[in-house]
């Protein structure tokens, strides 16, 4: 009987959230701070001829400037196609040429404009369909040269920085013998992250040439690996110290500002210097999420099972793509969806553009291959005339299902979710016209997600007993806003059954807190709880040794139950925890042991890379997580707006450690679905952000949420702890294309294109009625 996990307990960094105690990384005021203003590039794509500073360095009270020539490493995570500062040209509108440090940020700002840039201005590309031509300007002259991990496969001499495949069966064969072949395009834009903390970094060396860095950073042991990289500097000569973030969703998972701050710091005399972005910086120059092309041709037969599919992708990565090569990566290895199809040809294809840097965002790719592989089930269901939910039923993946990798998977909820959400929503019951202007649809879109990731990534946790028996469990995992302090809390109080109060939770100090490789990829509950879980097992068995030393009685025989070790025959033989902190002391006063520190590390068992030509592995992943979202609309044909009434949503959470915060997430991911469904795009042309703020880039408002049905499904995954799966990107996948769906049973138009706008439905009203 669990007294912990799978109980909503209240989150353990509320009061102090709510409270505004909290510290960001902008609230830190140190002293002597220097502050920080880069110069930027005004062309998408050119060659630097000169740089001046000479002027800016004159003005009175700047203290340091950099250039390029001060960075000039490449860095990156999957492959190092960047430097911080930009050298010899520049890729994107807003690339960082150069960097100022000063005593105020007016100053900063008045020393930015004095340095002077020559450019000559070089072909661009604004589109990975153009960029792939064989005649397209290289972006990357040098790609062919640069490092990667061997699980991304770029291509020298070409701007295709990742090319992944997928080669099952026989597709050919496959369209052969299908009764119907149906080809369909979608598009997905760029959209922004829109966290509500602005990017900020502070950097400070001290006389040993060490250097601190504080950022809202959500993966600080990488951020450390690669500022270690860029400034060729041991890893124990950095520290990485992440404050709160305020939301992250990807946009905080890289470096961006910290390689810039750091060599003005080294500069500037021991003081700090910070950096801070405006919302207008945030939009150009942290990461975005990467656009999308989509080509599907689908064989079907004619009782409605899909037998060949062959899929296209073309990622729109903008000027570098470090991160960028994994997101086409993983809609490689998922593309086709949660279904189980024979025979399989894909292709997902990363491409260098002069648009801003792509990077994660919460979904890392299969909101955008969902959007595609979601509607185009929808139009093939409609075409050879079956209901689209009982489609998605006779395709869906089961146990002894493969993968379009070749996985066979177990513990598959995705027909639970399914007849749930079916349920929920009321799926056989329509009402289509409820006036003479106003029309109701009711659409559907199932997903999957694994945690893309290398596959020895690791986690690890401390849990440290204290002399009254509290506990402080040290973890390097980042809440976001997520909740992952209160989960990794409520699994440690579960294992040394203490009560959540009495556990304090410290995060995010590359000195003093453990190894985490990032907090991303919906992997914390999963990897870092498996750690946690270990640690708090392993201080549990130390002090049942010792119990079993004081008591002379074996290990086997003694249990941990309220903070007490018992033994299970004898139950007035028992003993605090707090009595064996440090150790067990003898009749004769001579001590055993010492402190009780217990360690926790995990690295998800038997993930293996698979084939660089057909994509084929058994296990690629360490998991999968499946959900269903159905949504209903409300659309006026007179104006094309459209309202979202009514979403229900269910996700096999394997097991939900905080049922509360697993609903939390779902809302949140709907919402967030429901904003890049509707209202977030990108306006780029010609390579520049023209709707750089919330002024003109929309996002949603308390006024458009819909209602919400939400059901968590329970089929444990054997590797997880206590079964559980990661849960918080999966929720936004299905969101956009339920809601195309239903906008189509609607009206029987089809948006091929988000956002799903006024206009949009407008036009293709007009046009269905010609």
């Amino acid at each position: 009987m669990l007294k912990y996990v799978g109980k909503s307990e209240k989150r353990v960094d509320g009061v102090k959230k709510v409270t505004g105690y909290v510290r960001y990384t902008d609230d830190l005021k140190l002293s002597g701070m220097l502050y920080a203003r880069i110069k930027k590039s005004p062309y998408p794509h050119a060659k630097i001829l000169r740089i001046d500073t000479s002027k800016a360095e004159k003005l009175p009270g700047v203290k340091v400037v950099t250039t390029g020539k001060d960075v000039p490493i490449r860095v990156g995570l999957y492959l190092e196609d960047k430097t911080f500062l930009a050298i010899n040209k520049v890729r994107f509108i807003g690339e960082p040429v150069a960097a100022v440090a000063a005593e105020s940020e007016e100053i900063a700002e008045e020393a930015v404009s004095l340095i002077e840039v020559d450019y000559e201005e070089l072909p661009a590309i604004f589109s990975p369909l153009e960029g792939i031509k064989p005649d397209a300007p290289i972006i990357h002259e040098d790609l062919g040269s640069y490092k990667h991990a061997s699980i991304i496969l770029p291509q020298g001499g070409t701007n295709i920085s990742n090319h992944y495949k997928i080669r099952k069966g026989d597709v050919e064969k496959g369209f052969k013998e299908a009764d119907f072949i149906f080809e369909n395009e979608f598009y997905v834009p760029h959209i922004q992250h829109s966290a509500i903390e602005n990017h900020c970094a502070i950097a400070q060396a001290d006389p040993e040439g060490k250097i601190s860095v504080w950022a809202g950073c959500q993966s600080p042991y990488a951020v450390r690996r690669t500022l270690a990289v860029a400034f060729d500097m041991p890893l124990n000569k950095i520290r990485v110290i992440s404050l709160a973030i305020g939301g992250g969703f990807g946009a905080k998972a890289g470096t961006t500002l910290e390689g810039i701050v750091i060599p003005l710091a080294q500069q500037a005399n021991y003081r700090p210097v910070k950096l801070s972005f405006s919302r207008e910086d945030v939009f150009t120059n942290t990461f975005i999420r990467q656009g999308m092309y989509a080509r599907i041709k689908t064989g079907v037969t004619k009782d409605g099972k899909i037998i060949a599919e062959e899929n296209t992708f073309y990622w729109d990565g903008g000027a570098y793509t470090e991160y960028g090569v994994n997101i086409a990566r993983a809609g490689g290895y998922a593309s086709t969806g949660p279904y189980d199809i024979p025979n399989v040809k894909a292709d997902s294809i990363c491409v260098y553009t002069n648009h801003p840097v792509g990077g994660p965002y919460r979904g890392f790719g299969m909101s955008e291959i969902h959007f595609a592989i979601e509607q185009n089930l929808d139009i093939v269901a409609h075409k050879i005339g079956m209901d689209p939910a009982e489609f998605r039923r006779r395709n869906a993946l089961k146990d002894g299902s493969s993968t379009v990798t070749g996985q066979v998977l177990e513990n598959v909820g995705l027909i639970q979710c399914l007849d749930k959400v079916t349920e929920d929503i009321e799926w056989d019951k329509r009402v289509k016209k409820v006036s003479k202007i106003k029309y109701r649809g009711k659409g559907i879109a199932c997903m999957y997600k694994a945690p893309s990731m290398p596959n020895n990534v690791g986690s690890s946790a401390i849990v440290k007993i204290n002399e009254d028996g509290t506990v402080n469990l040290l973890v390097t995992a980042m809440d976001l806003g997520q909740g992952s302090d209160t989960v990794l809390t409520q699994i440690a109080a579960e294992v040394l059954t203490v009560p959540i109060s009495r556990i304090s939770i410290m995060t995010g100090d590359t000195d003093c807190t453990p190894y985490e490789w990032q907090t991303v990829a919906s992997r914390t509950t999963y990897c870092c709880g498996n750690s946690v879980k270990r640690a708090a097992e392993d201080a549990k068995n130390q002090m049942l040794r010792l119990a079993s030393l004081k008591f002379g009685i074996s290990e086997e025989e003694l249990e941990l139950k309220d903070g007490q070790i018992i033994s299970k025959i004898y139950p007035d033989k028992k003993v605090k925890i707090a009595d064996l902190a440090m150790g067990l002391t003898m009749p004769d006063g001579s001590g055993i042991h010492g402190p009780i520190i217990g360690r926790g590390a995990f690295i998800p068992p038997d993930v293996k890379d698979t084939d660089k030509e057909t994509g084929q592995g058994d296990k690629p992943v360490a998991y999968w997580t499946f959900g269903v979202q159905t949504a209903e609309v409300e659309v006026d044909i007179e104006t094309g707006e459209m309202k979202v009434l009514k979403i229900a949503a269910a996700y096999d959470a394997g097991k939900a450690i905080n049922p509360e915060l697993v609903y939390a997430q779902i809302e949140g991911g709907i919402v967030q679905g429901l904003g890049s469904a509707l209202f977030e795009e990108m306006k780029i042309e010609k390579g520049k952000v023209l709707n750089p703020s919330f002024v003109d880039y929309k996002i949603p408002t308390a006024g458009d949420v819909p209602e919400m049905k939400i059901s968590i499904i329970e089929n444990p995954e054997p590797t997880g702890p206590w079964g559980a799966r990661g849960i918080a990107e999966p929720c936004m996948v299905p969101t956009a294309p339920a809601i195309a769906n239903a906008v189509f049973d609607a009206i029987g138009c089809r948006i091929n294109s988000l956002p799903i706008t006024a206009e949009k439905v407008l036009k293709a009203i007009k046009s269905n009625n010609k």
